[in-house]
């Protein structure tokens, strides 16, 4: 399935991973560019040699094309974007920030540069400073999530720049896939479903939360401070959205959830720890290999759509 972003990235199917912090390491990058679609290095709040170091694995697992994804809040922001050039990456997705001051640097060096965005007015901004694609997410993604959906956000994305979109939010098969075409993108970003691929270096109780997660799992905290982030319920959400309730200060929610993410992904802690996932969780029922997840997502997409 041929589309400006296959064509952009060197890829065989329209299909990016998110750039999930602690998820998103060298062996799932690998294992998705391997399958087919474009692998992310997550760079979340690593430093610049600790990125490098994952890049430089991930070279010896696959010859494929694959990117890092930069978090622009993190403090070693500045040192990743230089890692991304002298190690030669030439796909870098971006998020919770505005990459313009490194896209100089970045577009001198071949980069392919692909914002994350939640709005239209930041589309068209990244468009006008040189992007060469953005990835529409809606709020049905987990993690750091905007306020709206993704059957609205991307064709109004998609109707805004001439550059082309990727869909990303609530996609975890094909028929979000076929979906996500018909609103107007040409590629789409998965991250949930891939979470619980065999190569996804995950603790099993995290990928069993997900696996086991119903439709009504989902829960956002931070909406009250203004950083809101999608999770699965679980003790600590509970307490957080009660904390919130009371008024509780952004300083006193946050220590709640410093290195909440890690304990959930490392060390399998799905009671007090943060489980990132999107609302599309209670779709997945099983762990498979990034090529079978792959084959069969767009296996259904093109039955859909009727294309080869």
């Amino acid at each position: 399935m041929k589309t400006r972003i296959t064509e952009l990235l060197g890829i065989e199917y329209p299909i990016i991973q998110g750039g999930m912090a602690w998820v998103a390491e060298h062996h799932l990058a690998a294992a998705v560019s391997e399958a087919g679609g474009l692998g992310l290095i997550g760079g979340a709040n690593a430093p610049g040699e600790a990125v490098r170091d994952e890049i430089r694995k991930a070279r010896k697992l696959t010859d494929k094309p694959f990117g890092v994804n930069v978090m622009l809040m993190s403090p070693y922001a500045d040192d990743v974007a230089k890692v991304i050039v002298e190690e030669g990456i030439k796909v870098v997705t971006t998020g919770a920030g505005n990459p313009e001051k490194y896209m100089d640097i970045w577009k001198a060096a071949g980069v392919k540069v692909i914002p994350v965005v939640a709005s239209v007015a930041l589309a068209r901004r990244m468009e006008r400073y040189g992007a060469d694609a953005v990835v529409a997410e809606g709020c049905e993604s987990g993690g750091h999530i905007g306020e709206q959906t993704t059957m609205t956000l991307v064709p109004q994305v998609a109707d805004a720049v001439e550059i082309p979109v990727i869909a990303a939010g609530g996609i975890g098969d094909g028929r979000g896939i076929a979906a996500a075409f018909m609103l107007g993108a040409e590629a789409v970003q998965i991250g949930t479903r891939f979470v619980v691929s065999e190569e996804a270096v995950v603790h099993e109780n995290y990928k069993q939360r997900i696996i086991k997660a119903k439709d009504i799992d989902s829960a956002v905290t931070g909406r009250s401070h203004g950083h809101p982030i999608r999770c699965l319920r679980n003790e600590m959400t509970r307490e957080y959205v009660k904390m919130e309730a009371e008024g509780k200060s952004f300083e006193e929610l946050e220590y709640m959830t410093l290195g909440a993410l890690r304990r959930a992904v490392q060390e399998g802690d799905v009671a007090r720890g943060t489980v990132m996932a999107g609302q599309i969780a209670g779709l997945i029922t099983k762990e498979q290999t990034c090529k079978e997840m792959i084959e069969e997502m767009m296996a259904q997409a093109k039955t859909l759509m009727k294309r080869d």
